[in-house]
């Protein structure tokens, strides 16, 4: 579909690509530029000589501004995506259906089940820069070792007992932990358990494929009996998880945090905290009710990741957060606990496990509606991960929150 602008009267024309196609089928039949003639105001007359432009431009593979600038240049971000929910019940469900009968090896890497937003064409993507998925590994089975320019993580909603091996350093993999893993960097995993485990994997797949910048190599088709092992703490742990302490000996690191693992006991206390002091009159929190916690690389303070930027957002039970609109995109999972959510104009009630997509400029409000018999914490807990350092990066950051000047 070919959106037509009128400067004057700021309308939209719409006309099918089908129907531009007869019009224009003698005149340039392989070009895919496709433009009609509109006679409307403050657009050019229709008359022969336009015509002939037009067939000119298409031959020569031209689109005039005249006829694109309205959704080329919106007067504010109208997002490919379309805000949308999965179940998490339902999502283990077809996940534990693949596990019987998809194996993990060469050719497919992983047993990974990407969210598709409705309104992307069926593409893998949960939006036009975010990659979700929920990967299931069976018991005592290995994924592959490989690379990639993508940066990811792990999010684990639920369970233990994979250990993700990431440049030959194994780390556990428990409930409520944030794994980062920056691009290019070798990994595998594998399940020393009896039981199945699935997880959440984010990535900036869209991103890096929109921008064709993407690499991937296969490592080696099993890891070595030295990974596979199951320490209760990592290499990287041990060298970087000391809060505010970096290890002299440490040179100039990769893109990314060298900290594989964040735990969650170390997330809750930070959000209890925050809790905690607000109601002692203290200040920390967002808003009233609303704690946050952002991931950050122990090296620099920034974002985990050059593309990707992961928190943890804790709502106590009754507590509403303002509506507030963002450039850039982001996926929510519940944690724990249960609420109501309304993004753009869908409105739906979540609980743990559950994922959710919030799109560019879609405002997002969220009431928590948790206690002590759906969250250990009492309150509901939101695991975020967003594209926020590609738009800080490049000053396309934007924020609004209702009832705030612009």
């Amino acid at each position: 579909m070919y959106l037509f602008f009128c400067r004057t009267r700021r309308t939209l024309w719409t006309v099918t690509q089908s129907s531009i196609a007869h019009d224009n089928a003698a005149g340039s039949p392989d070009s895919p530029v496709r433009l009609r003639a509109v006679s409307a105001e403050g657009q050019p007359d229709v008359t022969p000589a336009l015509e002939e432009l037009y067939r000119g431009f298409e031959q020569e593979l031209l689109v005039p501004l005249w006829t694109e600038i309205g959704d080329l240049m919106p007067a504010h971000p109208r997002s490919r995506a379309v805000p949308h929910l999965w179940r998490w019940d339902r999502l283990r469900e077809l996940a534990a259906e693949a596990g019987d009968l998809v194996p993990v090896g060469r050719g497919g890497e992983r047993r990974a089940i990407a969210l598709a937003n409705p309104a992307l064409g069926g593409r893998p993507f949960a939006t036009p820069t975010l990659w979700a998925a929920i990967q299931y590994l069976m018991p005592g089975e290995d994924a592959p070792e490989h690379r990639h320019t993508q940066h990811a993580f792990r999010f684990v909603v639920e369970g233990e007992g994979v250990w993700t091996v990431v440049g030959r350093d194994p780390v556990a993999m428990r409930r409520g932990d944030f794994l980062p893993q920056a691009g290019w960097n070798w990994h595998a995993h594998h399940n020393a358990t009896a039981a199945p485990m699935a997880w959440i994997d984010g990535l900036d797949i869209p991103f890096q494929y929109a921008v064709e910048t993407q690499f991937f190599e296969f490592g080696r088709d099993e890891i070595g009996d030295a990974e596979r092992i199951t320490p209760e703490r990592s290499r990287s742990e041990r060298l970087w998880g000391h809060p505010g302490l970096t290890p002299v000996a440490a040179g100039t690191s990769a893109p990314g945090t060298p900290l594989l693992a964040y735990r969650w006991e170390h997330t809750d206390r930070a959000l209890a905290d925050q809790l905690a002091l607000e109601s002692e009159g203290y200040g920390g929190t967002v808003e009233p009710g609303h704690a946050a916690v952002r991931f950050t690389d122990p090296t620099t303070g920034a974002d985990v990741l050059p593309t990707l930027r992961a928190e943890m957002h804790r709502i106590a039970r009754g507590a509403e957060t303002a509506p507030v609109r963002e450039t850039g995109s982001s996926v929510y999972q519940v944690f724990d606990g249960s609420g109501t959510v309304t993004v753009g104009d869908r409105t739906w009630s979540v609980t743990r496990g559950d994922l959710f997509v919030v799109p560019s400029w879609q405002p997002l409000s969220v009431r928590s509606e948790a206690g002590a018999t759906d969250s250990d914490s009492g309150a509901l807990d939101l695991f975020r991960f967003s594209d926020a350092p590609v738009f800080e990066a490049l000053r396309l950051d934007r924020t609004q929150v209702e009832g705030t000047p612009r």
